[in-house]
This record gives C-alpha cells, sequence and structure tokens, in this order.
C-alpha cells in the first residue's frame, strides 16, 4: 500500500505483518489486525481470562513456540493483548486482553453462529475447554433462558469454569477450584464430550457415558434445552 507523505511523495506503508489490503472498510482493516494465521485461536483462548505461555501453547497443540511468541508480540504491540506479572509468591508472566480486545467476544460470537450453519464445519476436530464455554455464551436461547437464575459448574478434565445465569444472560470464568456448592455440575474428560449432550440432545448414557450430572435432573434437562445450533444451509455439498 501506498500513502503521500507531507511533502507529495507516495511510500510504501505495511501493516502489522507486512500485507496491507488498502482498503478503508473498517471490517478488512480487522482482519489485518486479527486476520493472521493463529491471532483469533490465540485471543480466544484468553477471554477466560488470563494465560501463561504454556497454558496457551498446550491449548493449541499444532502453534509452535516461535509463531506463538511472534503472534503475541503482535497483538501486544496492537493494544489487543496486556503482558503482565502475577504478584508474589507466583510471579509469573501471563497474557491477558485488554478492554478493547475483550470487545472481540461479540464478534467472535457473530462469526460463529455464522460458520456453524456451513456443512463443512466439522465437530469432530479438537476442541478446547475455553471453546465450549464461548459457545454456551453464543448459543444460549436468552428468551428460553429469562426468569432462570442458577450456579452452574462445568469441569473438562482438570479445568474448573464457574457460570452464573441470570437475567438471560450466561457469565463465565475460569474457577481456580471445584465449585463447592452450585446448583448443576456438569463433568467430563474432555470439551467434546459435552457437544452430543448440549448440543445433540442425547442423554449421557446415549452419548457414551462420558459425562457426570450432579444436581435436580428435571434442571438439568431444563437447562440442556436452553443451547441449540443454528440451522445448517440447504443443498450445500461438504465436498465443495
Amino acid at each position: 500500500m501506498k500513502l503521500q507523505n507531507d511533502k507529495g511523495r507516495l511510500e510504501k506503508v505495511t501493516g502489522p505483518h507486512g500485507k496491507w489490503y488498502g482498503d478503508a472498510c473498517a471490517a478488512a482493516f480487522a482482519m489485518e489486525l486479527i486476520g493472521e494465521r493463529w491471532s483469533l485461536p490465540i485471543v480466544r483462548e484468553l477471554m477466560m481470562g488470563a494465560r501463561r505461555f504454556t497454558d496457551i501453547r498446550a491449548s493449541l497443540p499444532g502453534l509452535s513456540a516461535k509463531t506463538l511468541t511472534e503472534r503475541l508480540e503482535t497483538l501486544e504491540g496492537l493494544g489487543i493483548v496486556n503482558r503482565r506479572k502475577l504478584a508474589p509468591p507466583i510471579s509469573a508472566q501471563v497474557y491477558d486482553l485488554s478492554e478493547w480486545g475483550r470487545e472481540l467476544e461479540p464478534v467472535m460470537q457473530s462469526l460463529g453462529r455464522w460458520a456453524m450453519r456451513s456443512a463443512l464445519h466439522d465437530p469432530q476436530l479438537p476442541l478446547t475447554a475455553v471453546s465450549l464455554m464461548l459457545s454456551m455464551r453464543t448459543m444460549l436461547d436468552q428468551n428460553a433462558a429469562e426468569g432462570l437464575e442458577l450456579w452452574v459448574a462445568f469441569e473438562v478434565s482438570d479445568e474448573h469454569y464457574a457460570a452464573r445465569l441470570r437475567g438471560g444472560e450466561l457469565s463465565i470464568h475460569r474457577a481456580a477450584e471445584r465449585m463447592p456448592a452450585p446448583d448443576l455440575r456438569f463433568t467430563a474428560p474432555s470439551a467434546s464430550d459435552f457437544l452430543p449432550v448440549f448440543y445433540g440432545k442425547k442423554t449421557p448414557q446415549e452419548a457414551g457415558g462420558h459425562m457426570l450430572i450432579e444436581g435436580d435432573p428435571d434442571l438439568a434437562r431444563r437447562f440442556i434445552g436452553l443451547f441449540s445450533l443454528p440451522s445448517k444451509l440447504p443443498g450445500i455439498c461438504p465436498a465443495a
């Protein structure tokens, strides 16, 4: 891309990763900021709170340490990610989203709802616990959830999440340990084990018996019923 300098001469201008679309459209500029490979999954993994470098890398096994370092540096330079040190006795360096970075959640929710309509989407691919939590916030039927208030614990392998359903909204945050007495508790070895129950509407037994549900069975069924996926587009061939 070339822009005129104060002397009227054309100078080449590069973006965060050396490429500009040369387009004034703000949506195109958004892709310049977060469209580089692995940038969006990194942002996603920070949506539930600060994480160490090793934690992000463990959640994204296809991402090399070199690329993760480069992407974090770029996102930090853009003001999307902050880097800080935790107070003693931990003293670990962590990465977190800036306030501006957190504004990406509704953007990612809209993208998720839109992309789920494609027959090319493969739900059998690996799914992180953070992806699962964000999907629940995205696919919640807010109208059906009105008037229902409860605390819910999600336990995915060794990760703990605390959720609060209130006013038709589901807030979720990462927890350091098990929630002592939630209204409902869902436990499973992997995030993928939640999908046939919450979105396929199978019982835990029908889904292979990997999930444990604690709490009132009727309340659990009502809560699970609040989540649904958008309909797929008709007549689209997955092999296209």
